[in-house]
């Protein structure tokens, strides 16, 4: 374990103010290696927001900024008084790696408002810890860098990173504290600031956090990470036994293998207030981790199945309806949203009753918007996409429903969010549904649906572009027995031998099987 990794900060008076100032701000992306590049245009959709624009924000009974921002605020007001300095807040749903003018744009603005707010006692950061830009292999760690060459050594750096985080060791050394979310899907990030908050505070009153870091060579298939049961959920659990007598926090993240980087792999995080403890533990998570590396396996259904049990619930209404889980092309992964292997497929098949969405196609849109309501048309989807994947489909269809595209989602990872999908339209192509959007959303809420008017409970089967949050979304329509994870091709596949590999460390379980490791003593 490097000294570097384990630095300690410096002793002394953090802050003589009654009021402490933390600046707060972000930068949230999940880069896949294989997609497209995320623009400014792709952020501003989302969420970029900067000095006065965010406290506004965060004012808002639905706002837009990530719930580990205002988890963080909304704990750190309830243990006492500070002053919030805002920075820059960046967000976007997984994409491709950022351009990197934009993102140094970000990198000079959020120093400038640093700068400028004058001295701070602590800085916290909504961060994913998965990003990557077009020429620059850890944006993470550049903001984390950034930050520091601003306040110094001494004044705490803390910050959230999504579950699925590439974390590198230059992360873990220039913050002081890394708390990672435990839940898949990701309903604990307002939990996750909180906790931030609450070690904040502790921090402001004399801790001083020693991180212990240990990097696994494991990529995990996607499907096989939900936190409700499995090797994961046992993963997690047994870090969080490893909580309390001096041990602060335990963050197991399980990276985001598609990032194709030399970042790829499971990491362990231990913030303890003894170094010596943090790497033990560190150590022994990672051991107990990697011993169960065998039990994370993607198991999928083929399209021909998924069809025919499409097919059959539509023509039989005593059977319980589906969920088809299209995990290949999932915009929470990078995917683009718009594949139709799945549409084409059930279409051919007859599927009535179905509906499938969110569907990113923005000319689509467009289109349905210009004819209006109860037009029918010659549906093309895919018109102008030039992605490996996004294959193009046509048949004769009808607009059912248009809309702004605006909503606050109900459920999950979405509840208390405004979402805006850009605008949005409802149109039916023989028994199917699909949900056409101008912003790429993964199907995170039932609202997807529901603000176009669709009823859920009514359909005989679902499709939705997700690999796993949507579970916490609909689970009040579909137990987990009533969801079919399904094969096709996609820029999010779990099936990592279809991964064209390019940049990620080798070996590495499970692309190289026979390898043994153990971790760094």
């Amino acid at each position: 374990m490097s000294r570097k990794v384990n630095r300690i900060m410096q002793s002394g008076t953090i802050t003589s103010r009654n009021t402490p100032r933390i600046a707060i701000g972000g930068f949230m992306l999940e880069s896949n290696g294989h997609a497209p590049v995320s623009t400014r245009e792709e952020f501003a959709a989302n969420v970029l927001l900067e000095g006065e624009a965010l406290l506004n924000d965060l004012r808002q009974t639905n706002p837009r900024s990530p719930t580990t921002l205002t988890g963080f605020a909304a704990e750190m007001d309830r243990t006492g008084n500070w002053e919030r300095v805002p920075l820059v807040m960046a967000a976007v749903g997984a994409s491709g790696p950022v351009d990197q003018v934009f993102f140094e744009e970000i990198v000079a603005r959020m120093k400038s408002l640093l700068r400028d707010a004058g001295p701070v006692d602590a800085v916290f950061l909504s961060q994913h810890g998965a990003a990557i830009a077009t020429g620059d292999d850890d944006p993470d760690a550049t903001i984390f860098r950034a930050v520091r060459e601003i306040v110094g050594p001494d004044v705490p750096v803390l910050a959230t990173l999504d579950l699925h985080a590439n974390v590198s060791a230059d992360m873990v050394e220039l913050a002081d504290l890394l708390v990672a979310y435990r839940c898949n899907p990701h309903t604990d990030m307002a939990e996750r600031g909180a906790d931030c908050a609450r070690h904040l505070r502790a921090m402001l009153g004399g801790l001083r956090p020693r991180a212990a870091f240990v990097k696994l060579p494991f990529i995990p298939p996607s499907t096989s990470q939900n936190t409700k049961s499995g090797p994961y959920a046992d993963v997690i659990a047994y870090g969080q036994s490893k909580v309390g007598d001096g041990v602060i926090d335990v963050s197991v993240s399980s990276g985001f293998s598609l990032g194709d980087t030399p970042k790829n792999g499971m990491s362990v995080i231990v913030s303890a207030a003894d170094k010596a403890r943090a790497e033990r533990v560190a150590r022994d998570v990672a051991r107990f981790a990697w011993s169960q590396r065998h039990r994370f396996t993607a198991n999928l259904t083929s399209l021909e199945e998924s069809t025919r049990l499409a097919r059959a619930c539509g023509e039989d209404t005593s059977r319980p309806s589906l969920l088809f889980a299209d995990v290949a092309d999932n915009p929470g992964g990078g995917g683009r949203g718009n594949t139709v292997y799945i549409l084409r497929a059930f279409h051919q098949a007859g599927v009535k009753g179905c509906a499938i969405g969110p569907v990113f196609d923005p000319p689509l849109a467009a289109e349905a918007h210009r004819l209006g309501i109860g037009a029918t048309f010659e549906v093309r989807f895919n018109r102008d996409e030039t992605t490996t994947f996004s294959e193009t489909f046509t048949a004769p269809g009808k607009v059912i429903a248009l809309s702004d595209g605006v909503f606050v989602g109900r459920r999950g990872m979405a509840a208390g969010r405004t979402i805006d999908m850009g605008k949005a339209a409802l149109i039916a192509v023989g028994g199917i549904q699909i949900v056409v959007t101008s912003i790429r959303h993964q199907a995170l809420d039932p609202m997807f649906f529901e603000s176009l008017g669709v009823d859920i409970a009514n359909l005989r089967s679902l499709v939705v572009k997700s690999r796993g949050h949507f579970r916490a979304g609909f689970d009040i329509f579909f137990s987990d027995d009533r969801i079919i994870e399904v094969d096709v091709p996609g820029l999010t596949t779990p099936v990592l031998k279809n991964v064209p590999w390019k940049r990620v460390p080798r070996p590495i379980y499970p692309l190289d099987p026979d390898m043994e490791w153990q971790p760094p003593a």
